[in-house]
């Protein structure tokens, strides 16, 4: 292998101003401060905690595949090819959408999804569903910051609340009936899940039964709750993260379901959710995941149309947001250094109630809390913070109705976009799926001929030439994420060092990286608009 990779990411390392934490070294002189959403505010603490709940299990690389120490003396970054699809595709995870009959009259086709970890463990989430006592689908990513707890959580919950918004008074009724006749409950969603998502099996029954307690708040509603599905999404992300915040506040004498919630409270994790319907699309976003629609126009050409804003100090909209709900006095003060406080990257997050609570509030719940320290939970109040709360979970919800020209709608954690532009991963997909339209049948020559649909015939004499190497359209992206060169292209040696890295060093050239892919049925979608 040349040197030119590895004496780029080594230099950078020896370059790196060190703190010692304990019994680990850590850097905090990193090529790009943003991707870091978490800084290091003392060095008695790991700056990236995790989750030490025995449930919280990660994405295992096998002991050659991965460095554990940048203080190896024979630092090699060789990986065969057949090594390199391990890991890359271990998170696979891909689902069709097929009716009794064996057709598909859903407007998703289907979906894939993949990810990769840097951190360990892996502090991304997803989840994906099928409603089963209301319409559609829903597809979500989630993306932690301070450990996995919270991720965990609400990748666990949050459809589940979203889809109860969702459920008529007399539904909610007979659900309430079978509970206190102890009778089985009908379910509410048909996970799809991978192998290694994992659940927090010890703490289900308490997730159930405020689950409970939320439905039971809808059935007193004086009438029908009526929610509109914006409406219904907004609920149910505020309505969760008032959960994980009473949770943690409750008596509880089970020692491990008291940690789980104080690791879920003072963990963060931003979310990314698209419920469709028929032609009807709902995106509910807290944060800086990203939800991108790829657009193939009637010229053939592709586009990009973005169905989220980053709720970040980036953002215009989330500054006056902010300035608006604290004093002027606080103007200067509410983001440092482009993070929220001085502290966080994203300014709307589940958890991470030390940026909601008050100080006394705070102090309190870990004052008579087991060893927090064990637990890795941040004891520290930053500078400024006189009026909390200061963060948010209440989502900006974006409708979209599907045309026949809709292919597809990418979900991604930001460790996928600081890799690529929102167009680089449109063009991407459509490379993918003009690839496998072409090996299914034969390159055919039409005309007119037009500007896109030579672009297309472009496409397909490349892929032609060279097929993707991965059939999941996630895993193809997170290749290309973090192993494309200057050009747009895989390089091999630059894949196999990224995926190499240290645990200690990963962290500072890539981030988790979760991605699905939701491909539309173009049938169906024509069908509606042909009977409307």
């Amino acid at each position: 292998m040349s040197r030119t990779v590895s004496s780029w990411i080594l230099s950078s390392a020896r370059s790196s101003i060190i703190l010692q934490g304990k019994g680990r070294w850590y850097s905090i002189c990193i090529p790009n401060r943003n991707k870091i959403k978490w800084k290091l505010i003392f060095s008695e603490t790991r700056p990236y905690p995790a989750g030490s709940c025995s449930s919280d299990r990660p994405f295992s690389f096998p002991k050659a595949f991965r460095h554990t120490s940048t203080e190896e003396e024979h630092f090699s970054f060789q990986l065969s090819p057949a090594q390199i699809n391990d890991i890359l595709r271990a998170g696979e995870l891909s689902h069709r959408t097929l009716d009794l009959n064996g057709k598909n009259a859903n407007s998703v086709l289907r979906f894939e999804s993949n990810q990769l970890a840097s951190n360990s463990p892996i502090e991304d989430r997803r989840s994906a569903a099928t409603c089963l006592q209301t319409a559609g689908m829903m597809f979500g990513v989630f993306d932690g910051h301070a450990g996995a707890a919270c991720a965990q959580a609400v990748s666990e919950r949050l459809l589940h609340y979203i889809a109860v918004s969702l459920m008529p008074r007399q539904s909610l009724e007979e659900i309430e009936l079978a509970v206190e006749a102890m009778k089985p409950v009908r379910p509410i969603l048909q996970r799809h899940r991978h192998p290694n998502d994992v659940e927090y099996q010890e703490i289900t029954s308490q997730y159930f039964e405020n689950l409970r307690v939320y439905w039971q708040h809808l059935l007193d509603l004086d009438a029908e709750p009526g929610f509109s599905l914006e409406e219904a999404m907004i609920c149910a992300f505020k309505r969760l993260d008032s959960d994980i915040s009473l949770e943690v506040q409750a008596p509880q004498e089970n020692e491990l379901m008291r940690n789980i919630a104080l690791q879920v409270a003072f963990s963060g994790a931003t979310a990314c959710v698209a419920h469709i319907d028929g032609v009807h699309l709902h995106v509910a976003n807290t944060g800086d995941c990203r939800a991108v629609l790829g657009v193939r126009e009637e010229d053939g050409t592709w586009s990009t149309l973005p169905l989220t804003r980053d709720h970040n100090a980036y953002d215009e909209f989330e500054i006056r947001r902010l300035k608006r709900e604290h004093p002027r006095s606080e103007e200067k003060t509410l983001f440092v250094n482009d993070r929220l406080l001085g502290i966080l990257m994203p300014s709307r997050a589940f958890g991470d109630v030390q940026l909601k609570w008050s100080k006394e509030l705070q102090h309190s719940i870990l004052e008579n809390s087991c060893d927090v320290e064990a637990l890795n939970i941040y004891q520290y109040v930053p500078p400024n913070y006189h009026t909390p709360p200061y963060l948010t979970a209440e989502p900006e919800v974006t409708y979209h109705k599907l045309r026949s020209k809709d292919k597809f709608l990418v979900i991604a954690s930001d460790g996928l976009w600081e890799m690529l532009s929102n167009e680089k991963v449109v063009k991407l997909v459509a490379g993918h799926l003009t690839e496998l339209n072409m090996q299914k049948s034969p390159l055919t020559f039409k005309k007119p001929v037009n500007l896109g649909y030579m672009h297309n015939l472009l496409l397909q004499r490349k892929s032609k030439g060279l097929a993707s190497l991965d059939r999941n359209i996630a895993t193809h992206l997170i290749r290309h994420a973090i192993g494309s060169n200057e050009y747009g292209e895989v390089d091999p040696e630059k894949l196999a060092a990224m995926l190499t890295l240290p645990e200690d060093l990963a962290r500072m050239y890539r981030d988790d990286i979760t991605v699905t892919v939701v491909y539309f049925n173009s049938e169906t979608i024509e069908d509606y608009y042909r009977n409307h």
